[in-house]
């Protein structure tokens, strides 16, 4: 018997927040008239579209930026690409000069051998 009331107990206590969680959440969700929830979607649609173009400008300055600096850094590349490569010419040239001056020497020596045999 004592256990019959326990549930009975129980089920009147859920019951009861039951209630009050609904007529809480009633109040909380109650719908607005139809002009009030259009008024209330424009103005959530324009703070969107404001905060859309916002974002959008930063993103365009930003990559703006962006794009100058790696113009820039592409110039700079070049320019010690291009040193590099007159430097290796450079020093190609001079490899090519010692190496014809040598050849002629030795070639040079090899008729003077010639020359005395």
């Amino acid at each position: 018997m004592e256990e019959h009331e326990n549930q009975q107990g129980h089920f009147l206590m859920g019951f009861l927040i039951g209630g009050v969680l609904g007529v809480l959440a009633g109040i909380f969700f109650a719908p607005k008239s139809g002009k009030e929830l259009r008024s209330d979607i424009k103005e959530k649609g324009s703070e969107g579209l404001m905060d859309a173009k916002e974002i959008y400008a930063d993103a365009s300055t930003k990559a703006k930026e962006i794009i100058e600096e790696a113009k820039h850094q592409a110039k700079e590349l070049k320019k010690e690409a291009d040193r590099h490569l007159s430097e290796a010419r450079l020093k190609t040239k001079e490899i090519l000069a010692r190496g014809e001056k040598k050849g002629g020497e030795a070639s040079d020596s090899a008729k003077n051998l010639d020359s005395h045999l």
